[in-house]
């Protein structure tokens, strides 16, 4: 591969897509070979060493497929992976030499110190709750960095022995408690006017603290997306989680 990390970006019509494109082509350091949307032959990728796939949940485990068949690495901000979906791509890119894939919930920094803030906090509260709110346009709740978060949580209070999030609730016909993540309630807001907003809550007897991330702009996530794709290229292998490229 040469210096200059050639970038095909997949979903390029959308929002986020549109501005990677355009973070690609301002980074000294990296090239802009191709841009793909629906209905678009992916064919050899243009040539890229690294795909920026930001889809639909429904198309993203197909054009990962397809990369890792042409040896091409991926950075994947489309959520909606499941456990059954990554293991399905584990192996495919396990079968592929070199390639790599980062799958990333998030790419805001300031979304990963938050989620690595309440992982911290998670021990010390009996209980919490995640509220995320995303613009109407959004397709699938909640959002892939609540689950992560969600997860991360339940981990650090099975580490420090906490059992079940308090709560006596015994009738909610409508769903008004929210989603289970792992044990942890999570609500999703879909708002106009917005676009990636996040707080996790939690209680104790007297006290209680709040963490909360805000995006106001897409902008915001492309040093993200530009860091995935600068360290995807050296890194074979399935990572999920951006902070795993960051130290965190």
């Amino acid at each position: 591969m040469s210096e200059t990390i050639k970038v095909a970006v997949i979903g390029a019509g959308g929002r986020m897509g549109s501005e990677a494109a355009k973070a690609v082509e301002a980074a000294s350091d990296m090239e802009l070979v191709g841009r793909f949307d629906v209905g678009d032959e992916l064919g050899d990728l243009g040539g890229a060493d690294v795909a920026i796939e930001l889809t639909v949940p429904d198309a993203s485990p197909g054009n990962l497929a397809h990369c890792v068949a042409q040896g091409v690495s991926a950075v994947v901000g489309t959520t909606g992976w499941t456990e059954e979906k990554l293991a399905t791509l584990r192996s495919q890119v396990d079968a592929a030499d070199g390639v790599g894939v980062l799958i990333a919930p998030n790419f805001s920094i300031g979304a990963l110190l938050m989620m690595k803030f309440a992982r911290e906090a998670a021990a010390f509260y009996e209980s919490v709750e995640v509220v995320e709110i995303h613009h109407p346009n959004k397709v699938d709740a909640p959002s892939g960095t609540a689950a992560h978060t969600a997860r991360a949580i339940a981990e650090g209070r099975r580490e420090a022995g906490l059992g079940d999030v308090p709560d006596a609730t015994e009738h909610d016909p409508d769903g008004a408690r929210g989603a289970r993540v792992d044990g942890i309630p999570v609500h999703a807001i879909r708002m106009r006017g917005r676009v990636a907003h996040q707080e996790v809550q939690f209680g104790a007897e007297g006290e209680a603290l709040t963490i909360r991330h805000d995006s106001f702009e897409r902008v915001s996530f492309m040093p993200g997306v530009l860091t995935g794709v600068r360290n995807v290229v050296t890194t074979p292998g399935l990572t999920v989680g951006l902070e795993n490229f960051l130290g965190l």
